[in-house]
């Protein structure tokens, strides 16, 4: 099998894309849109991406599992933005040149400060022994949630440090068409991305848990795989979003053989998301998180509910509750 690649930078869009002149539906305060041409990026081409594995592109926030204080910890994306009047030079570029394109940062200067356990992500340029600004005027970074943070309180509720586990959601071994929610050892997803989906993320597109009880999980990137996916041509990708059951997902993201990861999300081709049921919302899920009730008794909400609902299997993973 072959090594699916980490989201540790902004994907590239499958198709080359171009500037619409009206506001971005992904950005406050841009007056301009990118949107998906028919022609196909040649990066894709140069990474074969009609071989590539196409997997479904998650809708959460995105996580990383590496080491901290000797052991295996989960990390929250963050990204190192610009102050205000750095940002404000930004806004005013990208308006009279409808493009991020040659901007000058002062990189020193610049930036908001970050938590010293700040790192920035794989393959960031660096000069000068400063990481560089993305064409977004962002710089990717992590940061380890510690249990105790209010910011990133649903990212701590899915790890267990002491158990050294996380709560995953994945395919079955047995059956790709059954989803399984299962504690799996923090040591095993060590450098991988994962995105944190659920409750209070990203407005619960999949419909999972409730206010009063909330559900997240870890979905490891790559791991939802898209089985019959369309051709890469703009209007069969278009109509499969639109028609297929399977293209009831926010997008595609590819993973090439020699590393390289392409995405296609619903906005480049001006398709709504969410836009009613969502494929993963409707998948049937069984429940392995086997170990004892007492076993979490000291440990989070989330394992301990999750323990209780042990073997347990639901029509749908928008139907997971923890009523009694």
């Amino acid at each position: 099998m072959r090594r699916l690649g980490s989201v540790q930078q902004k994907i590239p869009c499958v198709f080359q894309t171009e500037v619409k002149e009206e506001p971005s539906r992904k950005r406050d305060c841009q007056q301009f849109q990118v949107v998906a041409t028919a022609n196909v990026n040649p990066v894709a081409l140069e990474a074969d991406v009609d071989c590539a594995l196409a997997t479904e592109k998650l809708d959460g926030t995105c996580c990383y599992v590496t080491v901290y204080k000797g052991q295996p910890y989960l990390w929250a994306r963050l990204d190192r933005k610009p102050n205000k009047q750095a940002e404000k030079r930004f806004k005013k570029h990208q308006y009279a040149h409808r493009s991020c394109k040659g901007f000058t940062w002062n990189v020193e200067e610049d930036f908001k400060t970050v938590p010293e356990t700040w790192i920035p992500a794989h393959r960031v340029k660096h000069h000068s022994g400063h990481p560089v600004p993305d064409e977004h005027g962002h710089i990717p970074g992590w940061v380890p949630v510690e249990k105790d943070n209010k910011q990133y309180c649903w990212h701590s509720s899915v790890v267990d440090y002491e158990l050294g586990a996380a709560l995953v959601l994945r395919p079955g071994a047995d059956d790709e068409d059954v989803l399984e929610i299962a504690a799996v050892p923090l040591a095993d997803l060590v450098e991988q991305t994962l995105e944190l989906i659920g409750t209070n993320v990203n407005g619960n597109p999949y419909g999972l848990g409730s206010k009063k009880q909330p559900v997240h999980c870890l979905v490891s990137h790559g791991s939802v795989r898209i089985r019959n996916p369309p051709p890469v041509d703009f209007q069969q990708l278009s109509s499969w979003f639109q028609e297929s059951p399977e293209g009831r997902v926010e997008g595609i993201v590819w993973h090439c053989n020699d590393g390289t990861l392409i995405k296609v999300h619903r906005h480049h081709l001006g398709l709504r998301w969410p836009d009613g049921e969502t494929c993963l919302g409707e998948r049937p899920v069984v429940v392995h998180v086997d170990g004892t009730v007492d076993e979490y008794d000291n440990s989070k909400d989330l394992f301990t509910s999750f323990s209780r609902l042990n073997g347990q299997c639901f029509g749908r993973l928008r139907d997971v509750r923890f009523d009694s």
